[in-house]
């Protein structure tokens, strides 16, 4: 049964979604909010969809602060990253290159005003983020990193990329470390599961702080969900 509701998820979420992203560019006309919008009628399509099809509803634990804000979240499936696109009001999301560069998707994420970085990190690639992540921050708007760099499989806490430190000390901004379990239910591969899963906000850490300090709070912070 795991598998047939994968399957039926899969080929509805993927066939709708075609259209929704292949309008973007319509959207584009009218500016970057109507992009934002746009995007966010996507990511609550994908939430009804993982709930009516695969059963996958979500908990919500904490409290986000009133404003924006820099959002560090741990990363285990596809999932959060347009959960937290609706949750936390169209952020600007730190971007691998090579989803970046996908036909049409890539484009539609630059319109949105995602933050592009390439995955070996070069020194020009972090200004780039930085003063992206500025432009982000000038505009009202709050920044979603995953500061592990990459999707881990539940249980997996590697150390946080260079990477997250540059962007929390250039933006001095309050950070909000986020932990999620997603993983459990929504491996990369096999079948998905039903259940809950659980996205947890941290408590929010002041701007300033020594980079060893912010590595350490926020890295037990995405973590509090493992194990």
């Amino acid at each position: 049964m795991a598998w047939l509701r994968t399957v039926v998820f899969r080929a509805f979420f993927y066939s709708v979604s075609f259209p929704i992203v292949a309008t973007v560019p319509i959207s584009a006309l009218f500016g970057q909010h109507v992009v934002i919008a746009h995007a966010t009628v996507w990511t609550r399509f994908h939430r009804w969809a993982a709930r009516v099809i695969l059963g996958v509803h979500v908990r919500i634990e904490g409290t986000r602060p009133v404003g924006p804000a820099l959002y560090a979240s741990k990363h285990q499936a596809m999932f959060e990253t347009l959960e937290l696109q609706a949750l936390l009001d169209g952020p600007a999301m730190v971007l691998k290159e090579e989803l970046a560069d996908l036909p049409m998707w890539g484009w539609a994420a630059r319109r949105y005003g995602a933050l592009v970085i390439d995955r070996a990190a070069s020194a020009k690639a972090l200004r780039q983020m930085m003063r992206e992540g500025k432009a982000a921050k000038a505009a009202g708007r709050s920044v979603l990193i995953f500061p592990e760099g990459t999707r881990v499989k539940p249980g997996e806490t590697p150390p946080l990329k260079s990477g997250f430190a540059g962007l929390y000390r250039a933006l001095g901004m309050p950070t909000v470390p986020i932990a999620l379990d997603s993983g459990v239910l929504m491996p990369k591969t096999g079948a998905k599961h039903p259940g809950v899963i659980t996205i947890r906000f941290g408590e929010v850490i002041p701007p300033g702080l020594p980079r060893e300090e912010i590595d350490a709070r926020v890295h037990a912070a995405i973590n509090a969900l493992e194990g």
